[in-house]
């Protein structure tokens, strides 16, 4: 695992990616989304502690029920797109680290320190959004990632009683690349990082 990734796998997962905002008429099949999320489970999280949850939107009555939770920028693209992921993070993670973390006693960690386990969810939930953002992209899958949505609303349509809160929505497909825009510009490398 020490090879660099080839032109073409750097420009499939980065330099050609785009964010999508309207979609081919072509399904994403349920195989598809289990190939997704056991990628997306295999990328570093805390402890292990892989605290993200995701809720996959693919029916009619589904995104109909997410509808109301949608800012006005956003409603189009997301009823059209074939899935839509509800990115959530669970307020109990930490009550599967003895089967995911085993050599520590890593739920103590957190059982005591609400606000330190909230933290840690919300970043490494954050993270595996990410995760899944470039999972999509390797199985050949468009994204398009949005925070513009009502987040209690999303929680209790879809979350309530399970201790998940959302986090943010990526819509999943085949891109329509007729509705992309020119690329925005990027900052430079001394914009963005020092070497210290």
């Amino acid at each position: 695992m020490t090879a660099p990734l080839d032109d073409t796998a750097l420009d499939q997962l980065f330099r050609a990616a785009r964010t999508h905002n309207r979609w081919q008429d072509r399904a994403v099949g349920d195989e598809t989304l289990r190939q997704l999320y056991d990628l997306v489970k295999m990328a570093p999280t805390s402890a292990n502690s892989s605290p993200g949850r995701f809720v996959f939107i693919r029916t009619r009555e589904g995104k109909e029920r997410l509808r109301p939770a949608l800012s006005a920028g956003n409603l189009d693209k997301t009823m059209t797109a074939p899935v839509t992921v509800i990115v959530a993070w669970d307020q109990r993670f930490h009550d599967k680290l003895p089967v995911l973390f085993p050599h520590a006693d890593a739920k103590s960690w957190f059982t005591g320190n609400a606000a330190f386990a909230e933290a840690t969810a919300f970043r490494n939930a954050s993270m595996q959004a990410g995760y899944l953002i470039m999972a999509a992209r390797a199985l050949g899958l468009d994204t398009g990632p949005m925070s513009g949505f009502d987040n209690a609303r999303v929680d209790e349509a879809f979350l309530a009683n399970t201790g998940w809160k959302s986090n943010l929505l990526v819509n999943l497909g085949y891109g329509d690349e007729a509705g992309l825009q020119a690329r925005l510009p990027r900052l430079a490398f001394d914009e963005a990082v020092d070497l210290a």
